[in-house]
């Protein structure tokens, strides 16, 4: 009994912490969901409006596009990150010259913070200075307008963050496939089995808590993306790159609705807390099964 009040005792100041920082601002942004607040409208002060901030939503159109706009990218980004991980990871389970330097040099743009992300790629795209718009014109007589057409954005935005974080699947990915027991794979191979079912019915269904984990992760910082794109984009051309993250940024700031701000807010974390609570019961149902 003494032990569990003395380890209540140290988890206190972080408990008291997470209480101020997390719950107390969550409750806050519940309230205000609930009120019509423009600090610059003629009415000064919260009016009181119930649900209509929620229906609001139901029929906004920006909110609905910018919402599939996010799922589009986090599809393509999540995706292409995972099998370009797996395949590094494969790469770098066997003896090449150089692996070391280039394991150094794929982790360095998980050092980078993600609003430095976004301004590197701006200086990469930017027309008349940037590098890859230089190869795309001047090599394959591309023309390279980020700022003037829509599927360019997305298309950049995604390879932004492909190159991201592909180093951080690419680690998860190499820390299961070396934690693969041998045994398995070994006795498959006696029995003649080639490379691809030694993949398909033994190595990818060890690795699936693996797998569904790191999707799991992927998915909850896709969908909030907002420092990457904010900077290369703005979520232009248009609101063609306008996710979901930068739409309540504008609503927020720019337009100071902070009671339409806070129901956005929440509808987008219910959709992201269902999403992920699908992903852990696979987790869940994926660890039973193996």
């Amino acid at each position: 009994m003494k032990s569990n009040r003395l380890g209540w005792g140290f988890l206190s100041p972080t408990l008291i912490i997470l209480a101020i920082t997390g719950f107390l601002p969550f409750l806050y942004v519940v309230y205000i969901g609930f009120f019509d607040w423009n600090i610059f409208a003629a009415q000064k002060g919260l009016v009181y409006t119930g649900a209509n901030n929620y229906r609001r939503l139901v029929f906004d159109a920006d909110f609905l596009r910018s919402l599939w706009y996010t799922i589009k990218f986090t599809f393509w980004a999540v995706s292409s990150e995972l099998i370009l991980g797996f395949a590094l990871a494969q790469l770098l389970t066997k003896d090449f010259p150089g692996k070391t330097f280039f394991r150094i040099i794929h982790a360095l743009p998980l050092m980078i913070a993600p609003i430095a992300v976004g301004a590197l790629w701006r200086l990469l795209v930017i027309p008349g200075f940037g590098p890859i718009w230089y190869v795309l014109e001047e090599w394959f007589g591309i023309e390279y307008r980020i700022g003037a057409s829509t599927s360019q954005a997305f298309i950049t935005t995604v390879l932004m963050d492909i190159w991201h974080w592909t180093p951080f699947v690419t680690l998860t990915m190499l820390a299961g496939l070396t934690s693969v027991p041998k045994d398995p794979v070994e006795s498959a191979m006696v029995d003649g089995a080639n490379q691809w079912q030694v993949y398909r019915y033994i190595t990818i269904p060890m690795m699936m808590p693996i797998i569904l984990t790191t999707v799991f992760i992927r998915i909850m910082d896709a969908l909030r993306i907002v420092d990457e794109v904010y900077m290369l984009t703005g979520g232009g051309p248009g609101d063609a790159t306008r996710y979901i993250g930068l739409h309540i940024f504008r609503v927020v700031f720019p337009k100071t609705d902070y009671g339409y701000g806070s129901a956005t807010s929440l509808l987008t974390l219910y959709f992201t807390i269902v999403f992920c609570w699908l992903l852990f019961v696979a987790i869940s149902t994926s660890q039973k099964n193996s």
